[in-house]
């Protein structure tokens, strides 16, 4: 049961640290990062304002895998102890 878990929890963490990575390189910086290059063709159709939309959500989700990366860290770290 032990070793199960040790696997299971290996490959959530992995994949939440690959969804953390994507998320953060999409985020805009002060060059505008990926996300200024997918968003400044949706600003020229839809509006100004839908590339600070889209940051706003990039953000959020950044703080929720975040949060669930720390979380898998911590469980590893007492399943691996």
């Amino acid at each position: 049961m032990s070793e199960t878990l040790k696997i299971i929890l290996g490959i959530v963490h992995i994949i939440v640290c690959l969804a953390l990575i994507v998320v953060v390189l999409m985020q805009s910086g002060k060059s505008g990062g990926l996300s200024g290059s997918i968003a400044g063709g949706a600003e020229t159709f839809f509006g100004k304002g839908k590339g600070k939309a889209i940051d706003k959500i990039l953000s959020k989700y950044t703080v929720y895998v975040a949060a669930f990366f720390a979380i898998t860290s911590i469980f590893l770290y007492l399943v691996l102890k």
